[in-house]
């Protein structure tokens, strides 16, 4: 395959961004996304020109660092993380524009490397439980509803890559603090902190300079593992909940 490829490259935060076009060849419809990329930075080095920096760790579509925008799409046209997206989703000829996450809250490094801290700041924020659940088969020894534990493993698939802020029109965060919201609060060993990790989490994601959620469905449609967009409701429900509570 021979490709076009548009590649936003950018010195530092500070510096301007614009895109640059490449064209790779040779390239195998069985090569992962991130494999093409590699076979275009070898041209680069080879050329004595600065390789793309992009981020990737596990390759094996778990960890969520290999987050791009390809085509406008988070991750790419299929349902997948970066990483395990083919090149045979594309055809022989094609032009691709490649980009990182566009988002206030996600500030870009270089080139395609973002920063994406404000999520860690979301958790810290509430994502911790403080009753005591021993060793493991202590820990088990706490009876979990079928259902909640259903829920709660649904919504612990978040990765936490950003492609619901990246798709959202506004950059929200919702789906991401809802997955985790939601997570820990239909288990028993997050009920001590079930109202205060709600309204620690929004605020923390408010302060992050995340955008407003307009129920518009795009983060749902981008997660490559699929969190429900109901989340977002039930999110907003536990958090009225909540807050009737603490102010009342």
């Amino acid at each position: 395959m021979k490709l076009n490829l548009r590649v936003w490259r950018q010195k530092n935060a500070d510096a301007p961004g614009a895109m640059a076009t490449y064209e790779v060849d040779g390239i195998s419809p069985d090569m992962s996304f991130l494999e093409m990329l590699d076979t275009l930075n070898e041209d680069l080095i080879l050329r004595g020109e600065e390789p793309v920096a992009f981020d990737h760790d596990c390759r094996e579509g778990i960890c969520g660092a290999c987050s791009l925008v390809i085509n406008g799409d988070a991750h790419g046209p299929e349902r997948t993380t970066t990483c395990q997206l083919h090149m045979r989703s594309f055809q022989d000829g094609d032009t691709i524009d490649v980009e990182p996450w566009r988002a206030a809250a996600f500030p870009v490094l270089r080139d395609l490397v973002v920063d994406r801290t404000a999520f860690d700041r979301i958790i810290q924020a509430g994502g911790y439980i403080s009753a005591p659940t021993g060793s493991a088969p202590e820990a088990h020894a706490t009876p979990v509803p079928k259902p909640d534990a259903d829920l709660a493993f649904e919504h612990a698939e978040c990765i936490g890559c950003g492609a619901c802020v990246a798709a959202c029109p506004n950059g929200s965060a919702m789906l991401f603090t809802s997955a985790k919201i939601n997570h820990l609060n239909v288990l028993p060993q997050g009920a001590p902190e079930r109202e205060t990790r709600v309204l620690d989490m929004v605020a923390a994601m408010d302060a992050e300079g995340f955008g407003g959620c307009t129920l518009t469905g795009e983060c749902a449609t981008a997660c490559p593992k699929g969190i429900p967009l109901p989340s977002i409701a039930a999110m907003n429900k536990e958090w009225l909940r909540a807050n009737r509570k603490v102010r009342r």
